[in-house]
């Protein structure tokens, strides 16, 4: 919300500087993000009038000005702009003047005439960033004076960043209450008198939706001059506000809107037919809206129709139909309430956001119609002229909020602020915010005003006494809390613990958002359903994800684009599977790697990351539990991983606990990827489960080792024959290690070579090479029957 100040003190006028102003409302949770000056710094710039203009002897762009400027002698000026005339007033830089950038006027010939000053624009003055010409200032404007004080250009702009609930403030009126209740004084609301009725003619308006529209008044204004000039005075506020001149009819609208903070709307009244209808739209229609969209209507939709088709999205934005134009003479003014539930993602449904849905999603102050169209009428009718006619109101009093009381106890009032407040003060700090009270024996009973929505249950009365009071003058004290020992069981693995083992491999943890732009996570898991948000904050965060690679690829993207070339990501996350009636929300471990295995160094020869390098640190984080033994990786088909460096992470159940992989080619491509991009993810709760470590006893005898060079099937994992040899149950196998895999010339085709390095270790006895060919001849035979094993020759 911007707030001119100078508007904003026409309501209440504390003795407070801007900064002291702006660290007040910070204070009190209207947090200031910005103060910024309407103008730049100039000096010496007055209000001339034109009195002469000649053509340039030597130039056809360039005219000689004589202006009036409120000295003895005409001021000759040669300009280069197009829409001056004579009569016109203008702001005229003198000589010496500073203007914004550092520019000095000084005296000077232009093609041989001599210029004392030059004409400004609002583009030479600071007010904009680009301009059509010389600044155009009305006739009233006073010939010599200075233009910072006829235009108040010494003004600041207040932006305040306000948190949802707090639409009360989404109006100059609206802050000026706030500050009124800061520095307890009063500030009077504007004072609106009834419009005199200079016609009859009413308009039918039907409600069909009185649920979602309770309140409308409408107006018909005949006879209004669209070509109007808008004062400047008008003109000037909406700029500061972020809004440009658009008609005085349409002016006039964004004017009360950000005065009293009430939307209203204009139709022209020979566009529309048949009279207004509140309603939901109908299937298959469409609508022009102003900023040139069509857009097809969803069902649920409320709409302003007339007796052929849908005018404006309720609350929204006006249709372009009925518009209105420079050949509007007639017009349809309203004026709504429409329910904040109704109102809430709307617009965004439609990809919208006005400032119109902005405050009614928010929720505007349902007592303020009926003054707010009479404001509006007042202001259209002087400076476009017209004839007013009378108000037709279809009110639905039953669906209106209704005002309620909440009961505020003292003790609760105390226990929560730890200070105690007389009872009078606290009535006082109250009353400020426009709220009825009355003593009671416990507390206080309070009535908030219509438009503090926010204010429902006896914590937001607290806090609203707390903001008021100021939060800086709360006494500070530490609670006592008791310091109770928790368990931890050495038989939990914890999360930290696998965070710290990535971070010293090189990773960094991400955090990014649970909801995921739909079309990424239907490329990544097309098979699976996604669960929708009814009203996401932007169209590319609109379902959760069912995993957690689509935020790790679009960290990584962004990186990436920002010449980062080694990326190592990992987060910890829930993820969201199954449909909103049967949620699973799993927390799992998921990383990210692509770039070089190791940042630029000498010792080695630099190589990018490959299946291997991420497959050691998934291995790594499996070694915590202790159990590494019961993982397995298993080939296997993943829709976001390329089909032949791809795994499914099982454990010793059977049950796939993670996937790793390298990223799709066509993803790679479609995700604008430079390079291999390798993807891991697991199962929280497989990490958590730990081993304990238990002590077995050292053998005083020495060991044997025996090397087997074995062909077995090319498709067959080594882990499989691994598992085998292991699970054999003899006591004397205490590992078995791979330590060469070989294919090609002298092997079979469709066969490998696998060398494998048996350990055997007795702790009662000393092996002979009996035993020892013993265990390895039933070790042959296991494999030859499970896998068709057999020695390389």
């Amino acid at each position: 919300m911007r707030v001119s100040e100078i508007w904003l003190r026409e309501f209440v006028n504390p003795p407070l500087d801007t900064d002291g102003l702006v660290k007040q409302l910070t204070m009190a949770g209207l947090e200031v993000d910005a103060v910024e000056p309407v103008a730049g710094e100039f000096q010496r710039v007055v209000i001339g009038e034109i009195a002469s203009l000649d053509p340039h002897p030597d130039a056809d762009r360039l005219r000689i000005c004589r202006l009036n400027v409120g000295q003895s002698e005409p001021l000759q000026v040669v300009t280069g702009a197009q829409n001056v005339y004579v009569g016109m007033r203008v702001p005229v830089a003198l000589d010496g003047a500073q203007l914004p950038g550092g520019i000095t006027i000084k005296p000077s010939k232009l093609r041989g005439v001599p210029s004392h000053g030059m004409l400004c624009s609002e583009k030479e003055l600071g007010m904009a960033e680009a301009a059509e010409g010389v600044m155009d200032l009305p006739q009233e404007a006073p010939v010599g004076g200075d233009i910072r004080a006829y235009l108040q250009l010494d003004d600041r702009v207040i932006e305040v960043e306000l948190t949802p609930n707090r639409a009360d403030c989404l109006s100059v009126e609206g802050v000026a209450r706030e500050v009124a209740a800061l520095n307890g004084m009063v500030c009077t609301p504007l004072a609106v008198a009834e419009t005199a009725i200079t016609h009859g003619d009413t308009w039918t308006v039907t409600v069909s939706a009185p649920v979602e529209c309770p309140c409308y008044l409408g107006r018909l204004i005949k006879g209004v001059d669209s070509t109007a000039i808008t004062p400047l005075w008008m003109a000037e506020r909406l700029r500061r506000a972020g809004l440009r001149s658009l008609g005085p009819v349409v002016d006039v609208t964004n004017y009360v809107l950000l005065e009293m903070g009430q939307p209203l709307h204009a139709f022209d009244a020979a566009k529309v037919q048949g009279g207004i209808h509140v309603r939901k739209a109908l299937a298959g229609e469409t609508l022009a809206l102003l900023n040139e969209q069509t857009i097809k209507l969803d069902a649920n939709t409320l709409v302003i129709a007339d007796a052929g088709s849908p005018l404006a999205l309720a609350g929204i934005m006006g249709g372009k139909t009925s518009a209105v134009s420079d050949d509007t003479a007639d017009i349809f003014l309203e004026c709504a309430f429409f329910d904040p539930a109704a109102m809430m993602g709307e617009a965004r449904r439609y990809g919208l956001h006005t400032d119109s849905s902005h405050r009614f999603e928010r929720g505007v102050d349902p007592a303020m119609q009926q003054r707010a169209i009479e404001r509006a009428t007042q202001l259209i009718l002087s400076l476009a002229g017209g004839q007013a006619g009378p108000i037709t109101e279809q009110t639905s009093a039953a669906q209106l909020p209704a005002s309620h009381t909440i009961e505020l106890r003292a003790a609760k009032l105390g226990k929560i602020l730890g200070l105690s407040l007389a009872t009078a003060q606290v009535s006082d700090l109250l009353r400020r915010l426009g709220m009825t009270v009355e003593a009671t024996d416990a507390g206080w009973r309070v009535t908030p005003p219509s438009y503090r929505f926010d204010v429902a249950i006896e914590v937001d009365l607290i806090e609203e006494i707390a903001r008021i009071y100021g939060y800086d003058r709360l006494p500070r004290q530490v609670p006592v809390m008791g310091n109770a020992l928790l368990d931890a069981p050495e038989g939990q693995l914890p999360l930290d613990r696998s965070k710290d083992l990535l971070v010293d491999r090189g990773y960094q943890e991400a955090i990014t958002y649970s909801f995921v732009d739909p079309a990424m996570q239907q490329a990544l898991t097309p098979d699976e359903p996604c669960i929708a948000l009814k009203n996401p904050i932007s169209a590319d965060l609109a379902v959760m994800r069912t995993q957690l690679w689509a935020g790790l690829l679009h960290a990584a993207r962004h990186n990436q684009a920002r010449q980062e070339h080694r990326i190592r990501l990992f987060e910890s996350g829930l993820r969201f599977q199954g449909t909103l009636a049967d949620i699973r929300q799993e927390p799992c471990l998921a990383g990210l790697a692509l770039g070089p295995v190791w940042p630029q160094q000498w010792a080695d020869k630099a190589r990018a990351v490959d299946f291997y390098d991420v497959k050691a640190d998934v291995e790594a984080l499996l070694s915590l539990t202790g159990r590494a033994d019961a993982f397995q990786f298993q080939a296997a088909q993943h829709p976001a991983l390329h089909p032949g460096q791809s795994a499914a992470i099982v454990d010793d159940a059977g049950r796939r606990i993670g996937w790793l992989g390298l990223l799709h080619p066509h993803l790679e491509k479609t995700f604008d990827f430079t390079g291999n991009v390798f993807l891991f993810e697991l199962e929280l709760a497989a990490l958590s489960e730990k081993r304990l470590p238990s002590f077995h006893l050292l053998s005083r005898f020495p060991s044997m080792r025996r090397d087997l060079a074995l062909v077995i099937d090319a498709q067959l994992a080594a882990g499989h024959v691994q598992n085998a040899i292991l699970t054999m149950g003899n006591a004397l196998i205490q590992s078995v290690c791979v330590f060469d895999v070989y294919s090609g010339p002298g092997v079979e085709s469709g066969s490998k070579s696998l060398a494998l390095t048996l350990l055997l270790q007795d702790t009662q006895d000393t092996l002979t090479d009996e035993r020892v060919d013993t265990v390895i001849t039933d070790v042959l035979e296991k494999l030859h029957r499970d896998f068709g094993a057999k020695l390389r020759d």
